[in-house]
């Protein structure tokens, strides 16, 4: 549990009107029941991380933080994609396709997507924000602050996190909102290399920095 200290400074981090909560590759093709990565999938339902993540984008909702859901996608005839890695080789012949329009880029549940929701899909590369429309847009909304959730743990969230400190964003990342294979290389991760760049937190510690202060009323 975060000392005083630490809760004043994390809850200065996360105000509302200078945070945006990021959700990667949470769609449907990747942690939903038909994954193109069900080990993944897998490993984002057993341990909470998909339930923490929505419940992270309602209390953003509810609280007014700004959420952007940053979507990978490919199309048909795979034009502009990678080649350049065995990562993407080897997506390329996965039975389930994350083909633009199709179900599998959709935002998966339970997260919910809102009208006020940015929605930002990227047809190229390993980051959501390197290359794509995301880094203006965060600078548009007076971002300070970006809140890194999602998958995996293993390429896209550290990418994010380290293309957010280079932007000149002070990144957050709460540890039980994020997931790779093996479930036990996430905690290294987190420990060993973006602890050094992030606040890493918890889900419960960011909710309550959004949660509005009991009121208090004076005996009788």
């Amino acid at each position: 549990m975060p000392s005083g200290q630490e809760r004043e400074r994390l809850a200065a981090l996360l105000d509302p009107a200078t945070t945006v909560l990021l959700t990667v590759e949470c769609q449907q093709g990747v942690v939903g029941p038909d994954s193109a990565l069900p080990e993944l999938a897998g490993a984002a339902r057993s341990t909470g991380v998909l339930g923490n993540i929505a419940r992270l984008v309602a209390a953003a909702h509810a609280t007014r933080v700004q959420v952007m859901h940053a979507v990978a996608e490919a199309r048909p005839d795979g034009r502009g994609a990678n080649r350049n890695a065995r990562l993407f080789r080897a997506a390329a012949r996965l039975p389930v396709q994350q083909h633009t329009g199709s179900t599998a880029v959709r935002v998966a549940p339970p997260l919910e997507v809102h009208p006020e929701d940015l929605v930002v899909r990227r047809l190229h590369g390993l980051s959501p924000l390197a290359g794509t429309d995301v880094d203006a847009l965060l600078r548009n909304l007076g971002c300070r602050t970006l809140l890194v959730t999602g998958v995996s743990a293993n390429v896209a969230v550290p990418n994010a996190v380290f293309d957010a400190v280079n932007l000149g964003y002070t990144a957050v990342v709460p540890a039980d909102a994020i997931a790779g294979v093996p479930v036990e290389y996430t905690s290294a991760m987190l420990r060993n290399t973006l602890a050094l760049v992030a606040t890493v937190t918890t889900t419960d510690d960011v909710l309550g920095c959004w949660r509005p202060p009991r009121k208090t009323f004076a005996a009788d």
